[in-house]
């Protein structure tokens, strides 16, 4: 029996995934473990799948991710890739494991594609398309750029041989989740930003446990999770269109603060703070392809024009959520 230890569950990609491998034909092989802050929610997940257990604490807790890790073949890491001290016990449990076994444990962590961030700040565009069968490209990477510190310490592990690393970096995450553990309130039904990520877990999965083939791993072990292209002024736009036919918005195209409107606003430093940093991020250049995601066997079939799609009953969801947050 495979034993898995899931974080980030109560989250949208870690409900995701938990959602997936209920599915799968061979579930009840599985011996999966998820760790949750909230006791009441670890409650309503065991309530929902009698073969799930559940570890109550954080994953940033050194030592609780280090026994938790060191009794699993494979850990799916899907909360903070940001969180050193999740990786940091991660990894300390797997060579743990190794040491105790001396087999290769398997750790696939999420990033994200944001680790391809530029400084361009909306003021050009770029011909740079990250590859994910480059390793050569990726490791050009400057070790400050977002989730590269995380990356960095977990292709170190691979390499030091007591681990078989995969990392899955997800682009946009869009559609709003749907399944009993979002139904029921115990995992975030919202995407991130307004699903590419949700076959690639379960892809890595089923090839890494299988035994009859060896993916990429470590400085070869990078997945992307992208399809096609958007700009966010796109993604402006259909959102304004969406707060229109909401009656929430006057519509039209996407405009900027300008100096009065800060002025006049009582949290114009929250705001001034919070732009500066949206137009780094969203004023970015991201730009990559999965081509060995592809390889894999990894065939999207949502688009841009889909996700596009999805974004009025996106607006509506945050509608509803943010008027709910109000009572």
């Amino acid at each position: 029996m495979t034993k898995i230890l899931l974080t980030g569950v109560t989250g949208y990609i870690g409900g995701t995934v938990l959602t997936r491998l209920v599915k799968r034909d061979d579930f009840d092989s599985f011996d999966i473990r998820c760790i949750v802050r909230s006791p009441e929610k670890g409650e309503k997940i065991k309530a929902l799948y009698k073969n799930v257990k559940i570890i109550v604490g954080s994953h940033s807790d050194i030592a609780l991710m280090t026994q938790a890790a060191s009794e699993v073949d494979v850990v799916i890491a899907t909360a903070d890739c940001d969180d050193l001290d999740a990786a940091a016990g991660t990894l300390q449990g797997l060579k743990k494991r190794f040491e105790e076994t001396g087999k290769q444990p398997i750790f696939i962590n999420t990033s994200g594609t944001d680790v391809f961030r530029d400084d361009a700040a909306g003021m050009h565009t770029t011909e740079t398309i990250w590859d994910d069968t480059n390793p050569n490209q990726i490791e050009t990477l400057e070790p400050t750029q977002p989730h590269r510190p995380g990356d960095l310490k977990i292709v170190a592990a691979d390499a030091e041989g007591y681990v078989k690393t995969y990392i899955i970096l997800p682009a946009a995450i869009w559609s709003i989740a749907k399944g009993h553990l979002f139904d029921s309130g115990i995992s975030n039904k919202k995407s991130g930003m307004i699903a590419l990520i949700r076959a690639s877990s379960g892809t890595m999965l089923k090839f890494t446990i299988s035994g009859t083939f060896n993916p990429g791993h470590g400085r070869e072990g990078y997945y992307f999770g992208a399809n096609e292209e958007h700009t966010f002024y796109q993604l402006g736009e259909a959102i304004s269109e969406a707060m229109l036919k909401l009656d929430k918005g006057s519509g039209g195209a996407p405009t900027s603060f300008t100096k009065e409107e800060f002025d006049k606003n009582p949290m114009k430093s929250v705001l001034c703070f919070s732009m500066a940093y949206m137009s780094y991020y969203i004023g970015s250049n991201s730009r990559c392809r999965a081509n060995r995601s592809r390889a894999l066997g990894w065939t999207p079939k949502n688009t841009t024009k889909d996700m596009f799609a999805s974004i009025y009953a996106e607006t509506e969801l945050a509608i509803e959520i943010a008027a709910s947050e109000k009572l």
